[in-house]
C-alpha cells in the first residue's frame, strides 16, 4: 500500500504520523520511537488501552474507534496487520493521496541509518531482543529498540535511544521482517506456526531465508541456534556462500559461541577480536531455551563491540518481559504467572522451566487456545504439551481475527483427548467460569500458569482479587 519515492523524513522531527491500530504491541512500539524523534503523532483503536494512556502522556494524540475525521493532514498513515482496507480512516488517507504504510513498508525509512540488530525465530525472539537491548543499555550504548513486549527494566516496549544501535524483533507475520535489512541478525528456531498466513511449512521456510537473503552479504552476520535443525540449516548455507555466520549452542561443543549450563550459572565460550574469550554468569530466567537466548543475546552483543564480560555481567539484573513467564503476584501459598506461550514447543519449554523452578508444587496450566487455524493445525502438539503440568483447564478458544471451520475441534474435545493420555485436563468455559474454577479448587503451594496470547490474563487478575479476600 506503501507509495514510490518516500524518504525517511516521514519519521524524523516535525513530521505527523497518523497509526491505525495504534494500541497493538507492534504499532504503540513505533509510536514511542516516533515520539522519541520529536514526530506529531495521532492514532486510533477501536479501544482504549493502558497503551493508549501511555502514548497520551507521552504526547500522542489519540481516538478511540475508527473514522475518516480523525485524519488531519498526515504525511504518512501507518495501519497494523488487523486493519482492513475498509478502514474509514485507511480509505480517508488514498482518497487525499497521503501514504498508507504497513510494517513491512515503513521500517525501511525508520531504522534508515541504523545499525539493525534483528532478532527472528518462531519461539523466543521477544526474550532475545529484550536480553540484547538490556545488555546494551547496562553497557552505556544507549540503543534504540522495538520489542513485542515490555521490557520490564525499563517499562516500556520501545525507545527512541542516542546511540547507532536499534534492535528490533523481527517478526514474521505479515512477512514484516521483509522489511528490515539486519548488520547482526539472531535466528532462534523456525517451526510452522501462523497457519492462516503461511499454509504450509515450505512457506515458513522460504519467508524465513528471505529474512536471510536480506542481511548484507559481507558485513552482515548471522548468528542462528545450533540447537535446533532448521536455523541451523539455513546458517549452513549462508556459510557456505562464503557469508558471515555464527552459531551458539548449549549442546553443541563444535559451535562458535558455546553455553554449558549449570543450575543458574551459565558458562560462555567463544570468539572476540581473534581470541577465545570465556565468563561464567547467572541467569534469572528459568530453562534450557532461556539460556539458548541468553547466550544468543551476549554473542549479539559481543559481534557488536560489548566485550564478552560485560554483556555477560549484565544477564543477573534482566528481569524479562511483560507476559514471558511474568508473576503476577502470589496470594495464599498460590503462585499466579502470566505467560504469552500459543504454540505447543513454548508451552512444553515454559512448562519444563516452571517444573525446574517450582520442583514441589502443584502445577496448574490454564491454555486459552489462540485461532483455531494454530488449534488445528497443532492438535497433536498441543496434546503432548503438557507433560510436566499436573492439572490443565481449556478455556473457549479465542479466535482473534477467525472464525470456526466446521470441522475445527472445540475446547471440549481437546479437553478429551488430553484425559486419554491420562492427563488431568478439563474444559473450563469462559474466562468467568475458569476464574471460579480455579478460586475452588487451587490449594496453597500451587502454581497456576495462564497461556494466552488473547485476553485469558484477566483469569489471573480476578484469582488473585478472589484469593486477596
Amino acid at each position: 500500500m506503501s507509495a514510490p519515492g518516500l524518504s525517511a523524513a516521514l519519521f524524523e522531527r516535525g513530521a505527523h504520523v497518523h497509526i491505525v491500530g495504534i494500541g497493538g504491541a507492534g504499532m504503540s512500539a513505533i509510536a514511542r520511537v516516533l515520539l522519541g524523534r520529536g514526530v506529531r503523532v495521532s492514532g486510533s483503536d477501536r479501544a482504549l488501552s493502558a497503551q493508549t494512556a501511555a502514548l497520551e502522556a507521552l504526547g500522542a494524540r489519540i481516538y478511540e474507534g475508527h473514522a475518516a475525521q480523525h485524519l488531519e493532514a498526515p504525511q504518512a498513515v501507518l495501519i497494523s496487520s488487523a486493519i482492513a482496507p475498509e478502514n474509514p480512516e485507511v480509505q480517508a488517507a488514498l482518497s487525499a493521496g497521503i501514504p498508507v504504510l504497513r510494517r513491512r513498508e515503513a521500517l525501511p525509512l525508520l531504522l534508515s541509518g541504523t545499525f539493525q540488530i534483528a532478532v527472528a525465530g518462531t519461539h523466543g525472539k521477544t526474550t532475545t531482543t529484550a536480553l540484547i537491548a538490556h545488555i546494551l543499555r547496562q553497557a552505556g550504548r544507549d540503543p534504540s529498540y522495538i520489542i513485542g513486549g515490555t521490557l520490564l527494566n525499563s517499562g516500556t516496549n520501545a525507545h527512541q535511544g542516542t546511540g547507532d544501535a536499534f534492535v528490533i524483533e523481527a517478526d514474521e507475520y505479515d512477512y514484516m521482517f521483509l522489511g528490515l535489512a539486519p548488520r547482526i541478525a539472531v535466528l532462534t528456531n523456525i517451526e510452522h506456526d501462523h497457519p492462516d498466513m503461511f499454509p504450509t511449512f515450505a512457506a515458513v521456510q522460504e519467508a524465513f531465508a528471505q529474512f536471510i537473503g536480506r542481511i548484507p552479504e559481507y558485513d552482515g552476520v548471522l548468528i542462528a541456534c545450533a540447537d535446533e535443525p532448521n536455523a541451523l540449516q539455513l546458517a549452513k548455507a549462508r556459510r557456505s556462500s562464503g557469508q558471515p555466520t555464527l552459531t551458539y549452542s548449549i549442546r553443541d561443543a563444535a559451535a562458535d559461541w558455546r553455553g554449558q549450563l549449570s543450575g543458574a550459572a551459565l558458562t560462555i565460550e567463544g570468539v572476540q577480536d581473534g581470541r577465545t574469550v570465556r565468563a561464567t554468569t547467572r541467569l534469572s530466567l528459568y530453562g534450557e531455551h532461556n539460556a539458548q537466548n541468553s547466550l544468543a543475546a551476549v554473542a549479539a552483543a559481543c559481534v557488536y563491540g560489548v566485550p564478552l564480560a560485560e554483556a555477560a555481567s549484565a544477564l543477573p539484573s534482566f528481569r524479562g518481559t511483560a507476559r514471558r513467564f511474568e508473576i503476577m503476584g502470589v496470594a495464599k501459598g498460590i503462585t499466579v504467572i502470566n505467560d504469552y506461550a500459543h504454540h505447543p514447543t513454548a508451552i512444553r519449554a515454559t512448562l519444563q522451566a516452571a517444573r525446574a523452578r517450582f520442583p514441589q508444587t502443584t502445577i496448574w496450566s490454564v491454555w486459552q487456545p489462540h485461532t483455531y487455524s494454530r488449534t488445528r493445525l497443532l492438535l497433536n502438539e498441543f496434546v503432548r504439551a503438557f507433560t510436566e503440568a499436573d492439572r490443565v483447564l481449556i478455556t473457549d478458544i479465542y479466535g482473534a481475527r477467525e472464525r470456526p471451520q466446521p470441522d475445527d475441534p472445540t475446547a471440549e474435545q481437546i479437553a478429551a483427548l488430553l484425559q486419554r493420555t491420562g492427563k488431568a485436563a478439563q474444559y473450563s468455559g469462559d474466562l468467568a467460569r475458569t476464574t471460579a474454577l480455579l478460586a475452588e479448587s487451587v490449594r496453597p503451594n500451587s502454581a497456576v500458569i495462564i497461556f494466552s496470547a488473547g485476553d485469558a490474563p484477566q483469569i489471573g487478575e480476578r484469582l488473585l482479587q478472589r484469593l486477596s479476600h
